[in-house]
Formats: C-alpha cells, sequence, structure tokens
C-alpha cells in the first residue's frame, strides 16, 4: 500500500497522457486526483502492488531488486488494451532494500518531462500521467522534497523480471510469467511451434529498433541495466538521461558511469548484451542455445535497417544508394570533429539549399573547421542532385523528423530551480513546448538556443 505524503499539492498533467486513459488533464488538479495519484488514497476498486524482479546492474549481477519505490494501482481499459497506472515514490514496499521508497522532486519532473518529449518525438516510451509534491524532506546528497509521478504503460515487466525466476531456477514461475507476456502483449506467437523463441526475437527486434530511435534523436539513457529494459521495447525508467548537445560518440550523461558502459556509442552493443541476457533467462523455455541464437541474431539487421531509414529521413533522403553509407560515416566523423551541436545539425542542415551555398551560413556556424563542413556539404549536394532533390519538399519533410525543441539538462534544471521555488509555470512551460518538437515556435525560439556556458558543468547520476 502507498504510505501517504503531507500535505500533496498538484505540479503538473500531461494533456496527451490523460487521453490515453480518458481523463481530464485539467480536472487532475482537483483534490481527489492529487491525493490518489500521491498515494493519501487508494481509489475504490484499485488494489495496489509492487512487483520482484532481480538484474545485471553495469554489466554485474545485482540478484534481487524489485520494484522498491514503484506501486502499480491497477490497469485502464482503454481503445488500444489495458494500460497500468504506477506511481514511482510513493513509499516503501517490501523490494526497498536500504531505500525509503521516496522519490525527489528533481528527479520526478526530470522523467515526467523526458517521457512525455520523447513521446512526442514519436520514441516508443512510458507515459507520465501526472507528478505531484510534498514538502516532506527526503535526503540524497543534500536534503531535497519528496514528489511523486503517475507513470503508464501496458505492462512494467522488464528483462529483470525474467532474470528473476531463471536464476532462482523457478521454472514454473518463469514459464508462467513468459505464458502471461505472450498472452497479453504478443499473442501472435501462441500457436507458434516455439512461442519462447518468438518471444525473444520479437523483444530483440523492438529494443534494437528502440535503441537506433534513441540514436537518431541524440538520446542516451544513461544506466541500461536488465532491470531497465521493457518487455515491450519502451524506454522505460529516466534517470541520468541526457540529449546529445557538442556531438561526441563517446560520451557519457551519467557521472556514476565512471567506466563509460553506458555511454552513447556503448548503447547499441549493450542493448545487444541486454538481450542476450534474456535470452539467457528464457533458454530453459527457448530448449537450445542455438535457437536462442538464432532469435538473438535479429538485433543488428534490426537495428541497422532501423537506423538507416531513419538517417534517410532527417537528411531528406528519397531514395537508398550504395554510395549513402560512406556519407553517413562522413558526417558523424565530421560532427565528432567538431562537436556540433547534434539537434541544430540536423535542424538547421533542412535550410540547405542544392544550388546555393549563401544559405549555409547559420548550419556552417556549428564548425569550427568550415573548410571541412563545406567538403561534407558538397558531397551531399552531389547526393541531393542525384535525385533531383526539390528544396522546398526536403526541407518541409526534413523538419517533420529533426526536432527543433529536446529537453536539454539545462532547460529541465531552469524548470526544476523554479518549481523547488514553488513556482512552476517553468515545468509547464517547458511540458508544451516538448509535445510539439517538429514546430518552428518562433515564441519560443530561445528554448532552441545553443546551451549557456554554466550548462557545461550540470552533472545527473543515478541518485534520486
Amino acid at each position: 500500500m502507498p504510505t501517504p505524503l503531507p500535505s500533496p499539492y498538484f505540479i503538473a498533467a500531461s494533456s496527451p497522457a490523460a487521453a490515453l486513459v480518458g481523463l481530464d488533464a485539467g480536472e487532475l488538479a482537483n483534490e481527489d486526483f492529487v491525493a490518489v495519484f500521491t498515494g493519501n488514497k487508494v481509489a475504490v476498486r484499485s488494489q495496489p502492488l509492487s512487483a520482484v524482479y532481480s538484474g545485471h546492474q553495469f554489466g554485474v549481477w545485482a540478484g534481487q531488486l524489485g520494484d522498491g519505490r514503484a506501486i502499480t494501482l491497477g490497469d485502464i481499459a482503454t481503445p488500444t488494451g489495458p494500460m497500468e497506472l504506477q506511481l514511482k515514490g510513493a513509499g516503501l514496499t517490501p523490494y526497498s532494500r536500504m531505500g525509503d521508497g521516496r522519490a525527489v522532486l528533481r528527479s520526478s519532473i526530470r522523467e515526467f518531462l523526458c517521457s512525455e518529449a520523447m513521446a512526442a518525438l514519436g520514441i516508443p516510451t512510458t507515459r507520465a500521467l501526472i507528478v505531484t509534491g510534498s514538502h516532506q524532506p527526503i535526503v540524497r546528497e543534500s536534503v531535497e522534497t519528496a514528489a511523486v509521478v503517475t507513470r503508464m504503460a501496458p505492462s512494467f515487466v522488464r528483462f529483470g523480471s525474467f532474470e528473476h525466476w531463471h536464476y532462482r531456477n523457478k521454472q514454473d514461475e518463469l514459464r508462467i510469467l513468459a505464458d502471461y507476456v505472450i498472452k497479453n502483449f504478443y499473442p501472435e506467437f501462441a500457436g507458434a511451434v516455439n512461442p519462447y523463441k518468438e518471444l525473444l526475437a520479437e523483444v530483440t527486434r523492438r529494443t534494437a529498433r528502440m535503441i537506433a530511435h534513441w540514436q537518431a534523436v541524440g538520446f542516451m539513457h544513461g544506466v541500461m541495466n536488465t532491470d531497465n529494459m521493457s518487455i515491450l521495447g519502451l524506454t522505460l525508467d529516466y534517470g541520468p538521461f541526457g540529449f546529445m548537445e557538442a556531438f561526441d560518440a563517446n560520451h557519457i550523461c551519467n557521472h556514476t558511469d565512471q567506466g563509460g558502459r553506458y555511454s552513447y556509442a556503448n548503447q547499441v552493443p549493450v542493448g545487444h548484451w541486454n538481450c542476450y541476457a534474456l535470452g539467457n533467462a528464457l533458454l530453459p523455455l527457448i530448449g537450445t542455445p542455438e535457437e536462442a541464437e538464432e532469435a538473438l541474431d535479429v538485433y543488428r539487421p534490426a537495428f541497422g535497417a532501423q537506423l538507416d531509414e531513419l538517417l534517410h529521413a532527417k537528411l531528406g533522403l528519397r531514395d537508398t544508394r550504395d554510395e549513402d553509407g560512406a556519407l553517413f560515416d562522413a558526417m558523424f566523423q565530421l560532427l565528432q570533429a567538431n562537436h556540433a551541436d547534434f539537434t541544430l545539425f540536423f535542424r538547421r542542415l533542412s535550410g540547405l539549399r542544392v544550388e546555393d551555398p549563401s544559405f549555409d551560413t547559420p548550419l556552417r556556424d556549428l564548425f569550427i573547421d568550415r573548410e571541412a563542413f563545406d567538403a561534407w556539404a558538397a558531397t551531399y549536394r552531389a547526393r541531393l542532385r542525384a535525385e533531383s532533390s526539390d528544396d522546398a519538399l526536403r526541407s518541409e519533410a526534413m523538419n517533420r523528423v529533426n526536432p527543433k525543441y529536446v529537453l536539454r539538462n539545462y532547460l529541465a534544471q531552469v524548470a526544476i530551480e523554479q518549481a523547488q521555488n514553488g513556482d512552476y509555470g517553468g515545468v509547464h512551460k517547458l511540458l508544451a513546448v516538448l509535445e510539439r518538437p517538429y514546430d518552428e515556435q518562433p515564441e519560443n525560439e530561445s528554448y532552441a538556443a545553443l546551451p549557456p556556458d554554466w550548462a557545461a558543468h550540470l552533472e545527473v547520476s543515478c541518485s534520486s
């Protein structure tokens, strides 16, 4: 059962998320909703639960973990199927270990904003319905205040949910869980010759595609432990995440990750590694290592095909040609050498005109080595001419897939500091901007600016 917080108050709610479960976001500030979504009141038909799972953390087997501060209230029927509602930060559970079961305002606002920002970007993700707060002090590196974020997903089952039963040699429970997931989320595999192999292959495929979306938008999860990997291929558990700014393929967004296991570049192989951990857990059901390997072999082609499709769209290329891989590689080498801003590069690239380099100035200014940019741009222009690209049509198409607005750390930090002083207007405004990431929004131009100098000193870690 949730543990009540003193004098809970409303911070923000997501209208798109509320609409998914038939609620009006405008009503969520009402006292009854605030009480339910803080854990101070349990709805009549709700039967709260917390789930056990285990996991590999930073590549090391960590044993039993579980929902140490997450409490599922139940699910709501929607036109697309049941949607679970889960409180994060609502107090102690049987799996809290040495923790207090709470979450702080800082991390709750970050998860709330990023869940909805990712959804608006079209990236598979859990959703965030509402975030509430309380002035109850919570001790982390310093004393902060409590908050609860209500997140939503068809299921919160994780890779680690299967690892838990496998490592305890509980094959009956392992099979029950796998059959539940297949019945409710992958019913097309129920009649397969080897449904568990098909399950592993599809989860691996979804995971690969999800990570391709991360790479294409410059998103870094920060803590890709197997207990943070969704069996539905959703981005799950927003902690020390970050969006790439000055491009560095080896960038580490999580200050705790001193070895760089979860750097931007490493997300791709680590995703595959995590699928192997799931395959190992499912092996008693699948049968042979060879069959599990066949299922896991879908990862690289699925990732490659998805990223290739996304990069073609980001560069406004209508067809696929043999030389495109070299063009993409040269582009990333150029970004790496100049540490150009990732989001602004792709957004400004839409303004390039095939026959008029004078329009390149805003894009060119992102690079220290302008001559290197000019050389790459010449190759890109030649590629555009080869398919008779139309500047206006290409620009419009590119702006539909290259966001102008992402949740930069400094934007989140400004909104958080305002909220810590009792002003939640910054959270509301930032949410509204992020809900339309591809629109120009000239009135919000400042939200698309390069980060200020002080932002270079921001650090995010696993502490929340």
